[in-house]
């Protein structure tokens, strides 16, 4: 039996944990997780937080268009991700390595092919890919979702045996418990069409998704056959104790 893989995506607010700037802590909780999982488990990652990196080095000045102050901040934040993923991973023995896609990507036949192929050979030879969306290039994920549809769509083409979105909220709450604040998990659900009804407009403050735009990543997911998982990110070892069943979380089956 090879190894199961998992398709881990992680938003802003995660890697924030929910401050101005990329926390260090929570990428080397991250990988630290991954060392301890890696005999049974293969990982690809889709990450948020270019423009969140690039915040803490620069203000931008500017007349242009909001989107395009977002573009040149993702440019300018993509290698500091990269190289805060780079560090932390490989003081843990973990290899890194970067793919930027965009949806038109997954349009073309040929480019899902390559994509597909590319990434087999990464992880095949032990290279964790760390997809993020090619934002000087493409602005969906930007203004829609935190890289939420760019993780399943990838989850989707690579047949992965698990998609886990990590989010500031443990899974998916009821309707009714959230209003009265006192929060209560959906923990299994096999139709998405419930969700839909139990979850809210809201936005997180980073992040440009919201739980909207997890269940439209779960649904695309369903379709391939692939079951997600919504998991509490700003918790330490997430992973694992959603792994292990001691977490509170949302699986989508």
């Amino acid at each position: 039996m090879g190894r199961k893989r998992i398709l881990l995506k992680v938003g802003s607010n995660t890697l924030t944990k929910e401050t101005n700037q990329i926390s260090r802590g929570k990428i080397e909780d991250i990988g630290r997780q991954i060392a301890d999982l890696k005999d049974e488990y293969e990982f690809i990652i889709v990450s948020s937080g270019a423009i969140a990196a690039a915040k803490q080095f620069v203000k931008l000045e500017h007349n242009g268009a909001e989107i395009n102050i977002k573009q040149a901040l993702a440019a300018i934040g993509q290698p500091h991700l990269m190289r805060i993923f780079q560090e932390n991973f490989r003081e843990l023995g973990l290899f890194t390595s970067q793919c930027l896609l965009s949806y038109s990507d997954f349009e073309n036949s040929d480019a899902k092919s390559n994509i597909k192929n590319t990434i087999n050979v990464l992880v095949a030879n032990n290279f964790i890919p760390i997809i993020n969306e090619n934002d000087t290039v493409a602005t969906d994920e930007i203004q829609f979702g935190d890289n939420d549809k760019l993780a399943a769509l990838t989850a989707a083409l690579l047949q992965v045996d698990l998609l886990m979105i990590a989010t500031n909220t443990d899974g998916v709450y009821t309707k009714q418990s959230f209003e009265n604040n006192k929060p209560e998990t959906i923990t299994t659900v096999t139709g998405i069409e419930h969700l839909r009804q139990e979850i809210g407009k809201s936005k997180s403050s980073h992040g440009t998704g919201g739980m909207q735009s997890k269940i439209e990543a779960a649904s695309i997911a369903q379709t391939a056959g692939i079951e997600t998982w919504i998991v509490n990110g700003l918790k330490d070892n997430f992973i694992t104790d959603a792994i292990t069943g001691s977490s509170n979380h949302t699986k989508i089956k």
